[in-house]
């Protein structure tokens, strides 16, 4: 199931911002911002997959702790969705729209959700545990050695790394 499909209807959203180290220009922003589920307790449930932050994915569970402007800053990760993270830089057809919705398209077949983002050609998937990691790791390697796009894990779990495929 993907996130965005909600069971707590009620829930409010609420933004959630995330501190990036920029290194040689990358990422593009300081500060990244994600929608979540507010758990009421000061953890909030990512709905977003993120674009730049490392270490963390769709459905992670994290603790936040609001400055004075009451703006939300995200602390540790209080629970692991087990999903991962990984990110593309589309090259084909220089990243436009439909290149980047074929790779979404192509990813959903095998249960990946994924969103695309003008800016750099770029396309985040949300890879749940329920998908055929393998399947999607050989995928991902194809699709580097032919150049159709760059990848970044943004963030893995054990089971990923267990699945390495050579």
């Amino acid at each position: 199931m993907h996130p965005r499909h909600h069971d707590e209807p009620r829930s409010p959203y609420v933004k959630v911002h995330f501190r990036l180290e920029v290194e040689d220009d990358w990422p593009p922003a300081s500060v990244e911002s994600l929608w979540a589920v507010d758990g009421g307790d000061g953890t909030v449930r990512l709905d977003n997959i993120p674009w730049f932050v490392r270490g963390i994915a769709c459905g992670d569970v994290v603790a936040t702790e609001p400055d004075e402007d009451g703006v939300r800053w995200a602390g540790e990760v209080v629970r692991r969705s087990e999903n991962c993270t990984i990110r593309l830089i589309v090259f084909r057809d220089g990243g436009s729209g439909p290149a980047r919705q074929s790779v979404i398209n192509t990813f959903q077949q095998l249960g990946v959700a994924g969103e695309g983002i003008e800016r750099f050609g770029m396309v985040a998937l949300d890879v749940p545990p329920s998908a055929d990691l393998a399947k999607v790791q050989r995928l991902l390697k194809h699709g580097v050695a032919e150049e159709w796009w760059d990848m970044e894990e943004g963030c893995i779990t054990a089971r990923w790394r267990a699945t390495s495929v050579g």
